[in-house]
């Protein structure tokens, strides 16, 4: 079940940022239907909205019009292209496919955006929300966790910027920009305090399964560890996870990412959106800092409708972004992996089989394949437009993720047998033989393992730049190691702030 309360929180944002407005000494009269900052943060209630606020950053993050996270994170990966309508559509797109962005490119400027406006408000609900009883030291706590999520994506994604904790007033803007291992420390301090606090999903009730728990906050530490090559810490981190009985691979992958799978038995963080708005083309939220209550991302990366005959596949058309490459589905084929290729993605002859068809195969971006993975199913859109209330979520951490993770740290640190343990569970949920290799060979094939498990979840890219693989996948796309290994820093931030330092090559 979702809660309302993550997407009605906007009026939050005016109540968080809007409280500096000057006043004459003349005037001492409250302007009505407003609220001084001194007067919140005084409740439960007030905790809560604040930290839902920051709670929705990550609706709008990953569905920002034109200028999605996941997007950012997906495209400059080898497992998909780009699409659209031609190579003039949306040209931060087509520049992420093929390493020509720069520090002006939208997308990467949204997403710096949408992680700085996530960590100000996670700021405001920590410095401000007093921990006068156990709830508002669980809201700390939550906050605390966003706080990590947000910075683990500047780290992980531009491997700098401000560290900021407080709240600086407009003259203090323009920060000095902290080392990775900075932020670093930082996120690991956020997630410890955090886990010490929260409590394990079974903790909560249906209408709080959204929020974040103890097994998020050691996934996401594990992550970080393994981010930094701390393989030991990373083990630690994941065997809490694994070890805790909150979760378990789910039985059918086909069904992972479905609606009736949301806050299922693998899941340890999602982002959450509902299809029950009921927008329209003239009501639809396009632009601005605006509530994203519904998925616009995924109508953005449905089959190109132009093309597209569903037949009895259950998909509609969609803007034909985000089309599967056809090396993908090759490791598919060489693993005989049917289990997770059929539930990822259709051939034409699938298609053709179901009734369906493509009629241009020379459309842009178009290797030959239908998406399935994260598509645009009938079935989990609303009215009265569908295109416009998707409420399919996004899974941010889940447990195959951490099964494979802990395999990587596990080789890392000389362990192999272990590495195969947890390597081989993910591989029996896809119905593939376990496996006994070792040195190089293990260590390819949890790189294998990762893309055919992870595939369009956006972690693939920043997998093969930390691997440091990202030049011998990605060279013949543009790729050039020493400047894409991290995105710039926008020009805009190189603009306002004279502290900022632009990363190599841009």
């Amino acid at each position: 079940m979702k809660n309302s309360m993550i997407y009605k929180m906007i009026i939050v944002l005016a109540l968080i940022t809007a409280f500096t407005a000057c006043k004459k000494d003349w005037l001492d009269v409250a302007p009505i239907g407003k609220l001084s900052e001194a007067d919140f943060y005084k409740t439960d209630e007030d905790a809560t909205s604040a930290l839902m606020a920051a709670y929705d950053i990550l609706q709008w993050m990953h569905a920002r019009d034109w200028n999605s996270a996941y997007l950012v994170k997906t495209f400059p990966s080898d497992e998909s292209n780009t699409g659209g309508g031609d190579s003039g559509d949306q040209p931060p797109f087509q520049e992420l496919d093929v390493f020509t962005y720069s520090s002006n490119n939208a997308t990467i400027t949204a997403v710096w955006q949408s992680n700085y406006f996530g960590i100000y408000r996670a700021n405001k609900v920590i410095n401000r929300v007093i921990a006068e009883n156990d709830y508002r030291n669980q809201v700390i706590a939550e906050a605390k966790f966003l706080r990590a999520f947000y910075y683990m994506e500047i780290v992980s994604m531009f491997g700098t910027g401000p560290l900021i904790l407080s709240e600086p007033a407009p003259s203090e803007y323009g920060q000095p920009f902290a080392s990775a291992d900075q932020i670093y420390a930082q996120i690991e301090t956020d997630l410890k305090e955090a886990m010490a606090v929260l409590p394990p999903k079974s903790g909560y009730g249906p209408d709080d399964i959204f929020r974040a728990t103890r097994g998020a906050c050691q996934a996401l530490l594990g992550k970080a560890y393994l981010y930094q090559e701390r393989w030991n810490e990373a083990i630690t981190e994941f065997n809490k996870v694994i070890n805790s009985n909150e979760y378990q691979l789910q039985d059918d992958f086909s069904t992972l990412f479905l609606n009736e799978s949301e806050y299922g038995v693998e899941s340890i963080f999602e982002v959450s959106y509902v299809n029950t708005e009921g927008y329209d083309w003239g009501t639809f939220q396009w632009g601005g800092n605006r509530a994203m209550e519904n998925n616009i991302t995924w109508q953005l990366t449905g089959p190109r409708a132009d093309f597209f005959q569903a037949g009895s596949t259950g998909i509609i058309g969609g803007w034909g972004f985000n089309y599967p490459k056809q090396n993908l589905y090759d490791t598919y084929i060489d693993a005989g992996d049917e289990v997770r290729r059929t539930a990822t993605f259709l051939s034409l002859q699938e298609l053709r089989d179901l009734g369906g068809d493509w009629t241009n195969e020379d459309a842009w971006g178009w290797d030959g394949f239908i998406r399935v993975k994260y598509t645009t199913f009938a079935d989990e859109t609303g009215s009265p437009v569908g295109e416009l209330n998707y409420g399919t979520n996004l899974r941010l951490l889940r447990f195959g993720d951490v099964l494979l993770m802990a395999a990587e740290a596990h080789y890392r640190a000389g362990n192999e047998g272990a590495a195969l343990v947890e390597l081989n569970k993910v591989r029996a949920r896809a119905e593939l033989p376990a496996i006994q290799v070792s040195g190089n060979a293990l260590f390819d094939a949890i790189v294998k393992e990762r893309k055919m498990e992870l595939a369009f979840e956006g972690v693939r890219f920043l997998d093969l730049i930390r691997w440091g693989l990202a030049d011998d996948m990605l060279s013949e796309y543009g790729y050039i190691e020493g400047k894409h290994n991290l995105y710039p820093i926008p020009a805009d931030e190189m603009r306002s702030n004279p502290n900022a330092v632009q990363n190599p090559g841009y």
